[in-house]
């Protein structure tokens, strides 16, 4: 048996599929939990805003003492 043919090929199977790869960017969110990052650890879950805070509750839960939050139960 010969080796089949280059064009012979591309006859059976037809043209040569390229895959393009494209990459979005990243989109600036206004709303919702991806526009809010924790300003000590950059995390985006679980944020607490009130009194300013801006944080996660795992740095909250670190800094509370210091900042005069105390747990009454």
């Amino acid at each position: 048996m010969t080796k089949p043919r280059l064009k012979e090929l591309k006859e059976l199977y037809g043209k040569k599929h390229v895959k393009k790869t494209t990459h979005k960017k990243r989109v600036l969110r206004k709303f919702s939990v991806g526009s809010r990052r924790c300003d000590r650890c950059g995390n985006y879950g679980s944020h607490i805003r009130s009194f300013g805070l801006n944080m996660c509750r795992q740095c909250f839960r670190e800094i509370a003492p210091k900042l005069g939050f105390r747990k009454y139960k």
